[in-house]
C-alpha cells in the first residue's frame, strides 16, 4: 500500500506523483480520476482555457455549414459565414437565453426557436419580431459573443480563452514533426459521437500507450503489435507521441505508391499523437482516426470519434473496400477499448486498488500527468 497523507488534495497528490523521475514513476493517484471537484477544476483551468478540437474543417466547407457542441459548460456554435470565414460563437440567444441550434447542418441565418430572434451567420442580430414597443431596443446593439476559432492542418480548434496563444504557435513543433504526412489533405469519411462510463483521462491514457495492445486487443490487432517495435520518445510541453511500424502487407497503413512525400520507414510508420488536452490522433500514411474528449463529470466522457484517408487513397479505385474493412476493424477495436477503459474506472473506485509502477512504454502517460499537474497548479 502507498503512504498518502489523508489531508492531501487530489492536486497535491498529483504534484507529488510527477515530482519523481519517470524511471521510478507510478500511475496517477486514484483521486484525480474519481474526484468531482478535481474534474471541475480541470474544466475551469484546462477545457475553458486551452484549444479544443471540434472536428475537421472539411465538414464545414460551405457557407452556412454549422456544428454545435458544449465546451466547459458553454454552448458553442461553429459556423462557416456567408463570407467564408469560420467562426465560433455563443449558441445562446441574447433575448431570453434559449439555446439556438442543435446538432449540425446548414443555415443561411440563425433563428431562435423560442421567440424568433434572427441572427446572421456572423452573429449579428438581423431582426426581432414585436420589439418596436421597447424604446431602448436596437438590433445593432446585439451580436452573439465570439470565441477564438482557428483552422490548423485541417482541424477546427476553438478556445473560450481570448488570450490563448495562436494554435500554430502552440502546436508548431508537432506540425514540423508530421510535415511529410501532409495531414491537412486527409479527408474525413466517418464521424460518430458517444459517451463512455470512464474518466476522460483513462481514455486519453489508453490512447497514449500501446503497451495494452497485445492483451486488450488480442481479438483484433494485438497479434500484429510488437512491444519491441514501439518507440516512446520524450514529448513536449503541448503534446506527446509514440510510433509503431506497421506490417508492409497492411496496404492502407502504408504509403500509397503515388505518395512521394514519405521516405524510407516513414512510409510504414504510424504516429500516435496526443495534443493536449484531448485531441488524440492516429496518423498513418494511408488513413487517420481521432478522438476528441470532453469530461462529463468524473465518471463519464463525451467522445467524438472520426477518421478518413488522404487524397491518394480517396482516389484509389480500391479505397472504398479497404476503408470499409478498416472501419469494421476500428469498430471492433472500440468495443475492446470501451471494455478496458470502463474496467479501469471501476477498479479505480475500489477501496483496495493502488496505482502501480509505469512501464517504459507508458512514458507519454507520465508526461500527460505532468501537463495536468503543471496546468492546474499555475
Amino acid at each position: 500500500m502507498l503512504d498518502t497523507p489523508k489531508t492531501m488534495s487530489p492536486l497535491d497528490e498529483l504534484i507529488a506523483n510527477v515530482s519523481k523521475s519517470f524511471e521510478t514513476a507510478r500511475a496517477m493517484p486514484k483521486s484525480v480520476y474519481t474526484s468531482e471537484e478535481f474534474t471541475q477544476l480541470e474544466v475551469e483551468k484546462i477545457f475553458a482555457k486551452e484549444w479544443f478540437c471540434v472536428g475537421r474543417s472539411s465538414n464545414l466547407s460551405k457557407p452556412g455549414d454549422y456544428q454545435t457542441l458544449t465546451i466547459a459548460n458553454e454552448p458553442v456554435l461553429v459556423v462557416r459565414g456567408q463570407d467564408g470565414v469560420l467562426r465560433a460563437q455563443s449558441n445562446v440567444c441574447l433575448h431570453r437565453m434559449s439555446t439556438l441550434l442543435e446538432g449540425k447542418g446548414n443555415k443561411s441565418s440563425i433563428v431562435c426557436p423560442y421567440h424568433g430572434w434572427t441572427y446572421n451567420t456572423d452573429g449579428c442580430l438581423r431582426a426581432a419580431p414585436a420589439m418596436k414597443g421597447n424604446k431602448d431596443f436596437k438590433t445593432s446593439d446585439y451580436r452573439l459573443p465570439q470565441f477564438r476559432c482557428e483552422e490548423w492542418l485541417g482541424w477546427i480548434l476553438v478556445s473560450l480563452n481570448p488570450d490563448a496563444k495562436p494554435a500554430k504557435e502552440v502546436l508548431g513543433s508537432a506540425e514540423k514533426m508530421i510535415e511529410d504526412f501532409d495531414m491537412e489533405s486527409y479527408v474525413e469519411v466517418f464521424s460518430e459521437d458517444f459517451v463512455w462510463n470512464t474518466n476522460w483521462k483513462v481514455l486519453a491514457e489508453n490512447f497514449m500507450e500501446s503497451y495494452h495492445l497485445p492483451v486488450c486487443h488480442a481479438g483484433t490487432i494485438g497479434g500484429f503489435s510488437k512491444l519491441d517495435e514501439m518507440v516512446c520518445p520524450p514529448g513536449e510541453k503541448t503534446f506527446n507521441y509514440h510510433t509503431i511500424l506497421k506490417d508492409p502487407g497492411f496496404k492502407l497503413a502504408n504509403a500509397h505508391p503515388t505518395n512521394t512525400l514519405l521516405k524510407g520507414e516513414r512510409r510504414r510508420t504510424t504516429i500516435l499523437l496526443a495534443l493536449y488536452p484531448s485531441l488524440l490522433i492516429t496518423l498513418t500514411p494511408g488513413y487517420f482516426w481521432y478522438l476528441s474528449l470532453h469530461p462529463m463529470g468524473a465518471s463519464k466522457v463525451q467522445v467524438h470519434f472520426s477518421g478518413g484517408m488522404p487524397k491518394s487513397f480517396i482516389d484509389d479505385p480500391d479505397s472504398a473496400d479497404h476503408f470499409k474493412q478498416l472501419k469494421g476493424l476500428l469498430d471492433e477495436v472500440n468495443v475492446e477499448d470501451k471494455g478496458c477503459t470502463e474496467r479501469v474506472y471501476r477498479g479505480l473506485c475500489a477501496s483496495h486498488s493502488e496505482p502501480g509502477h509505469l512501464s517504459h512504454l507508458e512514458r507519454p502517460n507520465f508526461e500527460f500527468a505532468t501537463y495536468i499537474a503543471e496546468t492546474l497548479k499555475a
